[in-house]
């Protein structure tokens, strides 16, 4: 009896083997949290929360306290805002690390100040829009020196004039200062004021409204203290808000990445608000 146990033992093991169904698939690597968020149905697309939000109010403080000082105060506050700048954009796009790229877009921000501080202020947009040529090329000299696959090439070029591109505005605030201080300080009042109404728990549709009212209202408080007319310093208020919701929502396209939050979602909304705060600083001016 046990050898005819143990001889249908064999038999019946490959049976039930051939009927078990195989064994899923081990993934090669671990889920990103992305991938992780997507499987499950959560939302891939969370906004900064308000830590960078208040960083970024911080950033926007020091930018209305030195206006009044003068361009070489504003300068070392504008330098912070495109260091923050030129990482961050690299870093939302999912390229880190890009020394290379970072470097290239942070010296062309630096020689936008440099070259707004030893020109005229009616020389500013001459300043930025050369300043712009003269690193697009810079980059693309970079680029064709790559020896990656040409769609690589291609995705790194468009990151790297954008994070460029963005890095050289915001020197924006430094040409608002020698055509209004005024405007830095409302324009600054504005963006502080719309991100951390931004960061409260509300609905998105009304968290814009909500913030850009207050925007708006933080822009006329600010003219109100400088001596800036109220009806000019409400359209720069509300202006600088929306500029500044735009580059937060930019900001916004990541699946939680600290370090995004902590770069681009601190500096986008500063820095997509500086030409709207030198054009109308100029108006003032």
């Amino acid at each position: 009896m046990p050898t005819a146990t143990a001889t249908a033992n064999p038999a019946a093991t490959p049976a039930a083997t051939a009927t078990a169904e195989p064994p899923a698939p081990q993934p090669d690597r671990p889920l990103t949290a992305a991938e992780k968020a997507r499987a499950e149905g959560r939302p891939q697309i969370l906004p900064p929360g308000f830590v960078p939000a208040a960083l970024t109010s911080v950033i926007a403080a020091l930018l209305a306290a030195t206006a009044p000082l003068g361009r070489p105060a504003v300068a070392v506050v504008v330098a912070v805002l495109q260091a923050v700048t030129a990482a961050g954009w690299f870093r939302l796009n999912g390229m880190w690390p890009a020394r290379q790229g970072i470097a290239l877009a942070y010296a062309g921000g630096l020689a936008a100040d440099v070259g707004l501080l030893a020109t005229e202020r009616a020389h500013a947009p001459t300043v930025v829009i050369g300043t712009i040529g003269v690193w697009l090329l810079l980059v693309l000299v970079l680029q064709l020196r790559s020896h990656a696959s040409p769609d690589e090439r291609l995705y790194g070029l468009t990151a790297a004039v954008a994070s460029t591109a963005l890095t050289v505005l915001a020197a924006g605030h430094l040409a608002a200062a020698a055509e209004s201080s005024d405007a830095v300080v409302v324009g600054a009042a504005a963006v502080a004021v719309a991100v951390l109404v931004r960061a409260l728990p509300l609905p998105t549709a009304a968290a814009v409204v909500v913030a850009l009212a207050a925007a708006t209202g933080a822009g006329t408080g600010a003219g109100q203290l400088t001596g800036t007319g109220t009806s000019t310093a409400a359209l720069l208020g509300f202006a600088a808000g929306a500029c500044a919701l735009i580059g937060h929502r930019v900001a916004s396209y990541d699946y939680p990445s600290r370090f995004v939050h902590m770069t681009a979602g601190v500096a986008l909304p500063l820095a997509a608000a500086a030409p709207v705060v030198y054009v109308i600083g100029r108006a003032l001016g």
